[in-house]
């Protein structure tokens, strides 16, 4: 009968662990990955979620558009993702301490030689162990689990308003550069103009030979200039495909953008910035729960030095040439560590100084957050009242330009002149698609260096920069 009864667990102990086994890679049976923050990508309507799927480049894409392809596809949030799930079972080890522990063993043999040669031996046996009280290792090292994986998703948050950043500042930077190009083609083609007026004049003999030759170096500076704005366009192009997770060689539509709209308003307590900064920057949130899961380390550390009790069960059959021996065991089991050679020592030792490092460095990232709030309001502040002037500039600028060549067309004036005020000109408009930039890519880093980067302040931005549909570049002659 006891035969019988051993068998039975047995098998059934068999079936159970290869049911565990086939559902292992599959189960979450203490339900870690709800602990997660969702993946990481924005659906139009803002929320948070997981739209990330098929999307065909076969329209022109806005800046939303942009930062969820950017936050699907770059391998950097991947990445993260992967790194909060692998420490979400962690959490999953560190809870199978609280659960006992069995284990089943079987052997069979049969003697070759001596006395009891020809002899079968069998033995199965049963083991079940069940930690009572540690003295708080099993929670420390909880504790420290749960910490890291906080601290992990909060460094996935930081590492998806870095990616989010980046595609932010790749699509202005291809508004700015092929802004850029356009400019570069109105100078070549006022450059142009001024050198078949100088040619004009010079053939009915009213004007010298030196107003041909500054117009026509003129006119081969500005071909020069586009040609070079052209190739900025394909590297920022190139920079934007990548961020997105494409080859640098893909084409990537985008919307065009009205580079005139004036900011809104943004101006705030600096004070009360940096203090929202450091509630709401993901980094900062990750160096406090590090902070929590090294004293939780400390903590495992002392308690891996004390006495712990366990319940223990057994269960054993052996046979020998028929004849079965059975055993049975159920009982108390308390070990109480008495010298380790210090080890234990200088791990406490070891975890407290890495809790004090810790400690340091959130001390040290409290204050670069306040910098970094510091700089990026400046940088705005900054941005804002250069985007302001920068447009009174392009205007006065182009109204003397055209003042002056009028004037050299009708025989008044000198070739100096006009090209001069070209030169202004074309730096006039150099410097508005820079401030327009500027603006919007200072906007987006205050966001990031608050922690508050999200789609509500791409519609902002959507807003203030007049994003509309249709392709970008625009179809205009690239010669």
């Amino acid at each position: 009968m006891y035969t019988d009864l051993m068998r039975t667990i047995f098998c059934t102990l068999f079936c159970l662990w290869s049911g565990l086994l086939a559902a292992a890679e599959t189960s979450d049976p203490f339900g870690t990955e709800a602990m997660l923050p969702l993946k990481p990508a924005l659906r139009p309507d803002g929320a948070v979620g997981d739209p990330c799927g098929a999307q065909p480049l076969n329209h022109a894409l806005n800046l939303l558009e942009v930062v969820n392809l950017a936050l699907c596809n770059n391998p950097q949030t991947r990445e993260a993702w992967a790194n909060s799930r692998a420490q979400a079972a962690q959490v999953g080890v560190s809870k199978a301490g609280y659960l006992p522990g069995a284990a089943v063993s079987a052997s069979a043999a049969r003697n070759l030689t001596g006395s009891n040669a020809g002899e079968d031996q069998r033995s199965i046996s049963l083991g079940i162990s069940y930690l009572l009280y540690d003295f708080g290792s099993r929670s420390a090292n909880l504790e420290n689990a749960r910490q890291l994986l906080v601290a992990a998703s909060a460094t996935q948050d930081s590492r998806v308003q870095s990616v989010f950043l980046a595609a932010v500042q790749a699509f202005y930077q291809v508004q700015a550069t092929i802004g850029a190009l356009d400019a570069a083609l109105e100078s070549e083609r006022a450059a142009k103009e001024s050198f078949a007026a100088a040619e004009a004049r010079y053939n009915a003999g009213s004007a010298t030979p030196a107003d041909k030759l500054q117009a026509q170096t003129a006119y081969s500076q500005a071909t020069l200039n586009r040609i070079t704005a052209e190739g900025s366009v394909k590297n920022a192009q190139g920079t934007l495909a990548n961020i997105i997770g494409l080859d640098a060689n893909r084409n990537v539509p985008l919307a065009t953008a009205n580079t005139t709209a004036m900011p809104d308003n943004f101006e705030g307590d600096i004070n009360s910035l940096i203090e929202e900064a450091r509630r709401r920057r993901p980094d900062l949130q990750a160096s406090a729960a590090q902070v929590k899961a090294a004293e939780a380390s400390a903590d495992a550390a002392r308690a891996a030095g004390r006495p712990s009790i366990s319940l223990t069960a057994s269960a054993n059959q052996n046979s020998i040439s028929g004849i079965n021996q059975n055993n049975s065991v159920f009982g108390v089991n308390l070990s109480v560590p008495l010298f380790s050679g210090y080890a234990t020592t200088y791990r406490v030792r070891a975890a407290e100084a890495q809790a004090d490092a810790r400690n340091a460095q959130l001390e040290q990232l409290r204050l670069q957050v306040a910098l970094d709030v510091w700089t990026s309001y400046q940088n705005l502040t900054t941005a804002t009242q250069s985007l302001r002037s920068s447009a009174d500039l392009l205007n006065s600028a182009e109204q003397s330009e055209r003042v002056v060549l009028g004037r050299y067309k009708a025989g008044v004036g000198s070739m100096l002149d006009v090209l001069n005020a070209q030169s202004a000109l074309a730096s006039a408009r150099q410097q508005r698609i820079q401030s327009t930039f500027n603006w919007n890519t200072s906007r987006a880093a205050l966001a990031q260096a608050m922690g508050s980067l999200d789609a509500g302040l791409l519609q902002t931005l959507s807003d203030a920069g007049g994003l509309q549909s249709g392709n970008y570049p625009p179809q205009k002659s690239r010669k």
